[in-house]
């Protein structure tokens, strides 16, 4: 049995908690709190502030409390982290590059790629001679496949970086530093070992794994859970306008949360508070019962990975 698990919730403030987030929040919990000394952080990932609402990070922090989940140390903030991911930056100097395209070249100039968000690397040159006007960061990468295996993925799944995602950007020309830098940095920082999330960012895990290997971390074990869809097919998410989890039936909710990760439950009845509930759920999860993530190569971008 793992005895030294780190597991983490990394919310973005961008809205209340809707019930996609909680079931990702459900399934990284239970995984942390069932292995031996296991811990669950709790990181705020507020690195892009232009999206984040006034209050959603209380608001998330408040409802998550309000459903019984603890967490193991002090709350990261990635707004105060901004010293670390320059560092990081820094010590990859010879792997970075300044980019000058704007949105509006790289949609005339890749319109013909069969991958929506290639960066066909037109700034490369820029490694050997910095010139123009200096837009974004951009990472180096290269045509060898980054694979790795899912708990939740029939198949190891690979991907060439180079051909399906291009040179990504690590640090914006509004200069805020980019998710994929971010979040690689902050799970180095925190020792972060087990990666529970929603399959939704399947597609960022090579680049990340990517990133953990030049920046020298460890890579992590990953599980990406099934995306919940409300009853016309969309995700549950703050882009599409997704309700807040309730305040009350908090038992009814976890529930149902459960459910969708295969979990087998007693009757409702048979709870009867929500710690009882709670108590339950750490003895008997069953990581395994999650059903399978059938996953194919779609290219997600992340916030960022669009932006000039």
């Amino acid at each position: 049995m793992v005895t030294n698990y780190i597991g983490r919730f990394a919310p973005s403030p961008t809205g209340p908690l809707h019930f996609g987030s909680l079931i990702a929040a459900v399934a990284s919990y239970l995984c942390a709190r069932q292995t031996k000394h296991g811990k669950w952080i709790l990181r705020i990932e507020d690195v892009d502030t232009q999206r984040c609402q006034q209050g959603a990070a209380t608001s998330i922090i408040n409802t998550l409390e309000n459903y019984g989940f603890e967490w193991d140390g002090e709350i990261i903030y990635q707004t105060q982290r901004a010293d670390a991911y320059q560092a990081a930056l820094d010590s990859i100097k010879d792997k970075i590059y300044p980019c000058s395209c704007t949105r509006k070249e790289l949609r005339a100039k890749s319109a013909s790629s069969k991958y929506s968000y290639t960066y066909p690397g037109f700034c490369r040159e820029a490694l050997k001679n910095p010139a123009g006007n200096i837009r974004s960061i951009r990472v180096l990468t290269n045509a060898k496949p980054v694979c790795f295996s899912d708990q939740c993925q029939p198949q190891e799944f690979c991907q060439n970086i180079e051909k399906e995602v291009g040179d990504f950007i690590l640090k914006r020309s509004d200069g805020m530093f980019a998710y994929q830098l971010a979040v690689v940095v902050d799970d180095g920082y925190q020792q972060v070992n087990h990666i529970v999330r929603g399959s939704d960012l399947f597609d960022n895990t090579p680049r990340q794994l990517y990133l953990q290997s030049l920046l020298g971390y460890p890579h992590p074990q990953y599980l990406h859970i099934p995306v919940a869809v409300d009853e016309t097919g969309k995700k549950f998410s703050k882009q599409n306008l997704s309700p807040c989890i309730p305040d009350q039936q908090k038992r009814t909710t976890l529930i149902e949360a459960l459910k969708f990760l295969g979990q087998t439950l007693p009757d409702k009845a048979e709870f009867s508070s929500l710690s009882e509930l709670w108590q339950w759920a750490i003895q008997n999860w069953d990581a395994g019962a999650i059903p399978a993530v059938m996953t194919q190569p779609h290219n997600v971008a992340k916030n960022d990975e669009i932006q000039i």
